[in-house]
């Protein structure tokens, strides 16, 4: 170094080490007494805010200066960062709770929270080898057993992780698009595409086609059964009228557990329209996918090897940290075929025998994080065995919840029974002996005045939704209650103590 030149340092990150002793393992003791309060009954679900903009003051959002004073400049920094740690902790739904049955996913596990540490230890980047060889493989290997499950058992099978079901979604039609009609990479819409799919799918099927450029209005939604499933036979005479229509049928979307209802549509026999009209035969398995994992349930996936990919999220029904969303297929050599950048027209890859260790040439996007190694840790964990158990408890405990509260008068379920997934829909009117005829706004007002005063108790989070058959028949039903019960956690007691607060809340209505 010359007279001339400065020494450059910067002192920002300089005591990292002792930093990480007096933040992480503090916050490390947070996190295991949030789990032990909530296990012993003194910690609740969380409070309800009913104006979300309350949370601005306690959080101190609306502060002028609230990052002009560095956090890391006071004379307690390890303290201070920690008090917005636990005010964030204490002011969000507690998803650990066995009272949490809102939406398609619980907490997690102490090997959820394990695996996320590692990946922010990491803090890398899953788009190519050289920067993430442990994580890279992990992923490869692990979404080839994962698409052996589901009938996938070629050399080639595998998959990828995407950033929710979505999004697998979205990738699994532009992905049918650049593999059927190779053109459409260079040209864009060539044709006039058609997309299939039920009146209960996910409304990340519309999404997609907006995405694509496809346009939304050319989603055709097919009939279902009193079942939730999709009506074959129309889903036949809709490709048939689309043909006639001057449209090109690209697409079929099937669903392995409805948003709603649950439902798992008849795979096989879709797949016979599909092979009958060429066209790509996707399952949107977000919800209901590893059902596979149960040795008496995995039935409802009959068929899914006749697929040309599957969406299923580890993150729902097994309890991986969210998000870990994979999109499988019989041959992951389409992965690079369909989104690579490399002479598009000439797909080489599709005939390349060496595996794709460069992960995200096979996505429409660079930075990845690695989701993969969350479901690896947890598989490792807990094994085939564990989540087969974790399944079947779940459904055996919807089904216990729905045949109980079948005999109780004021209760009347929707779901099939047994429920074909891991939510029970019903409605509830507890003035049955004097109002039996309870339906449409009172019905709605009804149901969403117990579903907040279950939250406000802190006990228990549940959801409801307007009855998609609705729109159909232009009826006005109400809302109806859709409980999840997607935790090994929640047991029968559990169920007696939410029916017991339904029952007594209703006893308020008037």
């Amino acid at each position: 170094m010359t007279v001339t030149e400065k020494k450059l340092v910067c002192d920002l990150e300089s005591s990292r080490v002792d930093e990480l002793e007096s933040i992480l393992k503090p916050a490390i003791e947070l996190i295991i007494n949030h789990v032990k309060e909530t296990d012993a009954g003194k910690r609740d679900i969380g409070p309800k805010f009913d104006n979300p903009k309350d949370l601005y003051k306690i959080l101190n959002l609306d502060s002028a200066d609230i990052f002009s004073k560095a956090v890391r400049d006071s004379e307690t920094p390890a303290d201070d960062i920690l008090l917005v740690f636990e005010k964030i902790l204490n002011n969000s739904v507690n998803t650990w709770h066995t009272g949490f049955m809102d939406k398609l996913y619980a907490g997690t596990n102490p090997v959820g929270i394990l695996s996320d540490l590692l990946l922010s230890v990491l803090n890398t980047n899953s788009h190519v080898f050289t920067v993430s060889p442990a994580l890279t493989v992990i992923e490869r290997k692990v979404a080839q057993k994962y698409a052996n499950m589901f009938g996938f058992d070629g050399s080639a099978a595998g998959g990828l992780t995407f950033s929710g079901g979505s999004w697998s979604n979205i990738t699994s039609l532009h992905m049918a698009r650049s593999i059927l009609y190779p053109e459409t990479k260079l040209e864009g819409n060539t044709k006039k595409f058609a997309i299939f799919t039920s009146v209960h799918c996910h409304y990340s099927v519309e999404k997609a086609a907006t995405l694509s450029g496809l346009g939304a209005k050319n989603v055709f939604k097919i009939p279902v059964d009193t079942h939730g499933r999709m009506v074959v036979e129309k889903l036949d005479l809709a490709v048939a009228k689309s043909i006639e229509d001057g449209y090109t049928p690209l697409y079929i979307n099937a669903t392995a557990g409805t948003t709603v209802f649950g439902s798992y549509d008849p795979f096989e026999e879709i797949a016979v329209v599909a092979k009958k009209y060429n066209i790509w035969f996707h399952i949107d398995g977000s919800w209901g996918g590893n059902t596979i994992f149960s040795a008496t349930r995995k039935h409802y996936l009959k068929g899914s090897h006749l697929a040309d990919s599957i969406t299923t999220n580890p993150h729902k029904m097994l309890g991986v940290p969210t998000t870990c969303s994979f999109l499988l297929v019989p041959n992951d050599r389409i992965f690079t075929q369909a989104n690579s950048l490399n002479a598009p027209y000439l797909f080489h890859s599709a005939l390349d025998d060496d595996e794709n260790f460069d992960l995200a040439n096979g996505t429409m996007g660079c930075g990845r994080r690695a989701d993969a190694l969350k479901f690896y840790l947890g598989w490792l964990y807990y094994g085939t065995k564990g989540y087969q158990e974790r399944v079947d408890h779940a459904y055996d405990i919807g089904e216990f919840f729905a045949r109980k509260i079948s005999r109780i008068p004021g209760f009347k379920l929707i779901s099939d029974m047994p429920p074909p997934c891991l939510q029970v829909c019903f409605y509830y009117n507890p003035l049955i002996t004097t109002r039996s005829d309870l339906k449409g706004e009172e019905m709605t007002m009804a149901t969403r005045y117990i579903a907040t005063k279950l939250h406000k108790s802190g006990q228990f989070l549940i959801d409801y939704a307007p009855n998609p058959d609705d729109a159909i028949t232009g009826e006005d039903n109400g809302e109806f209650f859709r409980v999840v019960f997607n935790s090994p956690v929640i047991s029968s007691d559990v169920i007696e103590k939410l029916v017991d607060q339904l029952i007594s809340i209703g006893t308020e209505l008037n």
